[in-house]
């Protein structure tokens, strides 16, 4: 008699992905249209309207923590930004307390990173290496295999430099842009209308230029990993599912 075979384990469910089009509606788009539109005496008020365009952040932040049960230091620190700005707004503060405001967010996780190069754990490694999008088993195996370990260490404190860069750069434009747009009294309808425009502007003139650093460093960190490995970009990414090759019948 055949013994019945053993079930196969029930692979772990694929960690859910942050909606980047939803994220970019209640963190941007959102928070300016409100600032921008509903600040007249005859809508929300100053004061209103600053408090509904948090809102949007805010419960995004919160909501998006209670469905995927995933945070890091990076989300946390810009979850603090969004409430300073709302006490900033509400205590009707001037621009320069914004432009402090956002120099010091970028600053803070700038220093994390570069910090976080003697952790056990460097922020960029959590970033770009983790086992939602790499195979780390094989990588890793390969880096012993080899003898790179320390080599793949010295890419990573590479990386590391030009990621906190990319927030170094946020630092400095987000105080240049603040000192430039916010410049009527503080809980004005005026004030609200640049502080919308600043929203809007925070995209081109602040996200870009370090997304386009971050991808630097991912690239260098990918191209360094092929050397160190011996493995291609398909080796060292995750397939998605459906995707990976098959046995043929018989084989």
């Amino acid at each position: 008699m055949t013994p019945p075979s053993e079930p196969k384990p029930v692979p772990p469910a694929a960690p859910k992905q942050e909606n980047l089009l939803v994220s970019i509606i209640c963190n941007i788009v959102i928070p300016a249209v409100v600032l921008g539109n509903l600040s007249g005496p005859n809508r929300l008020g100053t004061a209103g309207a600053l408090v509904v365009a948090l809102i949007f952040p805010v419960g995004y932040g919160l909501h998006d923590f209670y469905r995927r049960r995933k945070t890091n230091f990076i989300s946390v620190v810009s979850f603090v930004g969004v409430l300073l700005t709302g006490g900033l707004g509400l205590l009707k503060l001037g621009g320069f307390w914004f432009a402090v405001k956002d120099a010091a967010i970028s600053s803070i996780i700038g220093i994390a990173v570069l910090a976080s190069v003697r952790a056990r754990e460097p922020l960029v490694k959590s970033l770009f290496c983790n086992e939602t999008v790499m195979d780390l088993p094989r990588v890793e195996t390969a880096l012993r295999d080899r003898g790179t370990e320390a080599a793949f260490r010295g890419l990573l404190r590479r990386c590391t430099l030009i990621v906190a860069s990319a927030f170094f750069v946020s630092a400095v434009l987000g105080y240049s842009l603040a000192r430039y747009l916010l410049r009527s009294p503080a809980g004005t309808e005026a004030f609200n209308s640049e502080l919308a425009k600043m929203h809007w502007l925070s995209w081109p003139v602040i996200v870009i230029p370090c997304m386009v650093l971050m991808m630097v460093a991912l690239w260098r960190l990918v191209v360094g990993l092929k050397s160190l490995t011996g493995l291609t970009v398909d080796e060292i990414f995750k397939s998605e599912p459906g995707k990976a090759g098959t046995e043929k019948p018989g084989a």
